[in-house]
């Protein structure tokens, strides 16, 4: 039995008790096989009354239905405007296979374990995790701008080293919860990550774990929750879920700078033609377009983009900078995802190819998130190239 289990040194089993109820947290690593058997002989040998598991519906029908993912609707994707959510995504689920294969087994092995054993048994399964586009999207919210960039580079940068990973770093790997040290190394450089996918998620899952029904539950969850999720459940702290299963929308004083800055341009441009003329407001009005258009459609070209996107990214980068409401990279994403679909194929390799630089402009899908990407960035330069000519040329014309 438990008691047992631990006594004899099994230290990533803890035992919550509080009042009449016992919680068994068993903390794991996300890459381990170790974690796996684990799993399964505390689920036996305790025969809870409910296993809580630390996944969202989503992530669990992506590991049980692996195809699940080939029917991703990626226009969907593109019109509610979660193309940057998709990419985060990526990223984080492509840096834990590469390690998993390194240490061979399929990263979240252990919680389809667990899910496994307990409907073996016909005990309960409770997904206690909160949905993870939620988690995304928050966390994204909690970066500025240029966090937001250098977070995408660290990641993307790391995907493509390929260092060799010696045995006692193998064996320290399989004795952690990777996902949550990766979570942890990027708390420290961004602050407000750590906020959303560490302490927010050991919140909502103690909370999750309290509320479902049962006096004996096993929870598996990552060894990086552990130590939070025993203190929310030792103290009794019962945090509302609601404000934390939203995502803010932005801020009346930044809804204020999205259309302020655009209103200004275009004050510029008619003060500039009001003041010197309608020849002087052309020059500028022409400059704004192409010091828009041509970096947009750059980036467009930089993705090997179909000729038609390269064009929409020209035509549009000018207008969509004038509105917050979408930008160049939206439009651009939905004609080249319109023109060149990604292939089933191409969608279930994207994990693989996104840690291959010539893979990454071959894979259809990986293509769109770059046009995306690129074509953003462009319209960005052209934005602030565009404004410094026009108001240099309203204050010194």
């Amino acid at each position: 039995m438990l008691s047992d289990m631990v006594g004899s040194g099994e230290r990533d089993v803890h035992v919550v008790r509080v009042r009449d109820r016992e919680f068994i947290v068993v903390g794991t690593a996300h890459v381990s096989r170790e974690s796996a058997e684990l799993v399964r002989r505390v689920i036996d040998e305790e025969r809870p009354d409910g296993v809580c598991i630390e996944l969202d519906a989503g992530r669990y029908d992506v590991l049980s239905q692996p195809q699940r993912f080939e029917a991703l609707d990626l226009r969907q994707v593109i019109r509610t405007r979660q193309l940057s959510t998709l990419a985060l995504n990526l990223v984080l689920a492509s840096y834990q296979r590469s390690l998993g294969l390194k240490l061979g087994v399929k990263p979240g092995t252990e919680l389809l374990e667990a899910a496994q054993a307990a409907e073996e048994r016909e005990i309960p399964v409770h997904l206690c995790d909160r949905d993870v586009r939620i988690t995304l999207r928050r966390a994204w919210r909690a970066l500025g701008f240029w966090s937001k960039a250098k977070l995408m580079v660290s990641l993307l940068g790391g995907l493509f080293e390929n260092q060799e990973i010696s045995e006692e770093d193998l064996q320290e790997l399989r004795e952690a919860d990777v996902l949550s040290r990766l979570l942890a190394e990027l708390g420290k450089a961004f602050p407000g990550l750590k906020t959303v996918l560490i302490d927010e998620r050991d919140a909502y899952l103690a909370e999750r774990i309290r509320r479902s029904p049962g006096d004996r539950l096993v929870a598996v969850v990552g060894a990086g929750h552990v130590d939070g999720i025993r203190r929310q459940l030792e103290t009794g702290a019962t945090p509302e879920l609601e404000p934390l299963e939203q995502v803010s929308a932005a801020s009346s004083g930044w809804r204020l700078v999205g259309w302020g800055i655009p209103a200004l341009i275009v004050a510029g441009l008619v003060t500039i033609g009001l003041q010197q003329g309608l020849a002087a407001a052309t020059e500028n009005l022409t400059f704004w377009i192409l010091a828009n258009g041509l970096p947009s459609a750059l980036g467009a070209v930089l993705a090997l983009a179909h000729p038609a996107t390269v064009a929409s990214a020209f035509v549009a980068a000018p207008i969509t900078s004038l509105t917050p409401v979408i930008g160049a990279g939206y439009v651009t994403a939905f004609v080249q995802s319109y023109l060149r679909p990604p292939l089933v194929r191409e969608l279930s390799s994207a994990l693989d190819d996104l840690g291959s630089i010539r893979a990454l402009w071959r894979n259809r899908l990986l293509r769109i998130l770059l046009v995306f990407i690129l074509t953003t960035l462009g319209s960005l330069i052209g934005t602030w190239v565009g404004a410094a000519k026009i108001f240099t040329t309203l204050f010194t014309g």
